[in-house]
């Protein structure tokens, strides 16, 4: 179905792999006048990496809405940003090669991308991922994503379905019990929220996690959430 409104579109696109590559997802929705997600679809790719679902997720999207129609894509995969912007004009120049000389992962995806974008008015912008208080549709594509990489079966608006749950990883808010004095008892300063590493990084305590393993935000970034809690302690 092409989804056609108004004079332009805000959408949001994400896809997941859990294990990457492993079980993964895409997602795209469609937010109303007042940017609130209003129209989405979600869907299994079986085994695929992150990168798959990414664009997948950008082929569905544009192959759900008017070409004619200006279109504001959200996404937080700069990847799939940079494929289709950046580095695509010299891909085709170079027949399909990398400036390396070695053929273009993912290249039949992103031939259909670059047919769909083909002489209309689409702007991409970057959405930083898993941020409280982030963008809104950035996050319901992403946990649309998610729940379709996990239970690899479709969803979406037109298929009635509900609004796809929370991440597995985002606690939820518990209320903070209050001093006399009126500040909250036991507080520590950064978020409590835990999220699933996209990428291999290193902790402030000097050791490395891994991509897909639990990190949270300290003082200098993310690193293993026992590291937060013992700075928060000292």
């Amino acid at each position: 179905m092409i989804v056609s409104m108004r004079e332009r579109v805000v959408a949001a696109c994400d896809g997941a792999s859990k294990g990457n590559p492993g079980p993964a997802g895409w997602a795209w929705v469609v937010a109303d006048e007042t940017e609130v997600p209003s129209r989405w679809e979600a869907g299994p790719l079986g085994k695929a990496t992150n990168n798959v679902a990414e664009l997948t997720a950008l082929e569905r999207l544009l192959s759900a809405t008017d070409p004619a129609v200006p279109l504001e894509i959200r996404m937080d995969s700069q990847y799939a940003m940079k494929a289709v912007t950046t580095w695509l004009p010299g891909w085709k120049r170079n027949g399909w090669k990398t400036a390396a000389g070695k053929p273009v992962a993912n290249q039949e995806l992103v031939v259909r991308i670059d047919e769909l974008l083909a002489g209309r008015t689409v702007e991409f912008r970057y959405v930083p991922a898993h941020q409280v208080d982030g963008d809104r549709l950035n996050d319901f594509a992403d946990r649309a994503a998610s729940q379709a990489a996990t239970v690899q079966e479709p969803a979406g608006s037109a298929l009635g379905s509900p609004e796809p749950p929370p991440a597995p990883d985002a606690p939820a808010k518990a209320p903070r019990a209050r001093s006399r004095g009126g500040s909250p008892r036991g507080a520590k300063t950064g978020s409590s929220r835990t999220i699933k590493a996209k990428f291999p990084g290193r902790c402030q305590c000097g050791r490395s996690y891994a991509a897909g393993e639990s990190i949270a935000k300290n003082a200098t970034g993310w690193g293993h959430p026992e590291c937060r809690t013992a700075a928060g302690d000292a």
